[in-house]
């Protein structure tokens, strides 16, 4: 059982995820206040708060640099700063940089926050027209070592399954689970989501992997397969 202890103060802050109209008021806020962002790419965020009038220092913090840095940010938390985390686009941690951070943070007894804001999963999830009572993030599959493994195993996964993908590998994507689940099984494809060519494609994986063989895939995609 951890307490916190320090002054400092690690806070999540969900980004848009396309359209900019979809930053919380709260979010606005919370970032004039922070003493600094930690940033995936500190060019897109830096976008971000131009757009909405806010200046603050950086700190790159992304997938090539977190062991590296985790501590001494944790440091500097412990010492009284107070840091907003963002990503490019959506919730730090989901299928994004952030986690080591938390734990870290959670570990020292710093205080975490986490706002709620855009994410891609839900909106696609809600819209695909399968269950969403019940579903499981696989986020995105492994792309050599065990790929092949968790498709199998997820074969037989009765919860409907939520997936992201690259355009580069959308197509065989969909034709490895037409594989393994059965080109009749139901799904949807969302892209460019809250985006100006926002689009959502449902149909089986068979339709849909035809689909992108014969239109080229752009965009990065959300994925929803029916259960078993």
């Amino acid at each position: 059982m951890s307490t916190e202890q320090s002054g400092g103060k690690l806070i999540l802050i969900p980004t848009p995820i396309g359209n900019l109209e979809d930053i919380t008021l709260r979010a606005v806020r919370v970032l004039g206040e922070v003493d600094a962002v930690i940033a995936e790419d500190t060019r897109t965020s830096g976008v971000l708060l131009k757009h909405l009038g806010i200046s603050k220092p950086f700190l790159a913090f992304h997938i090539h640099n977190e062991h590296q840095i985790t501590e001494r940010l944790v440091q500097r938390m412990m010492a009284g700063e107070r840091f907003a985390l963002v990503t490019d686009a959506g919730t730090p941690a989901i299928s994004d940089p952030g986690f080591l951070l938390v734990r870290a943070a959670v570990k020292a007894g710093i205080a975490v926050e986490t706002l709620p804001g855009p994410t891609a999963f839900v909106p696609a999830l809600v819209n695909s027209g399968l269950p969403c009572d019940r579903f499981t993030f696989e986020g995105f599959l492994p792309v050599k070592k065990g790929r092949h493994t968790r498709i199998a195993e997820l074969a037989t996964e009765p919860r409907t399954m939520i997936f992201y993908e690259s355009p580069h590998r959308i197509a065989r994507t969909l034709a490895e689970l037409a594989g393994a689940f059965g080109a009749e099984r139901p799904a949807s494809i969302s892209r460019e989501l809250t985006k100006l060519h926002e689009e959502t494609l449902r149909g089986t994986l068979a339709e849909l992997s035809e689909h992108f063989r014969q239109h080229a895939p752009k965009g990065e995609f959300v994925l929803c397969v029916a259960g078993a």
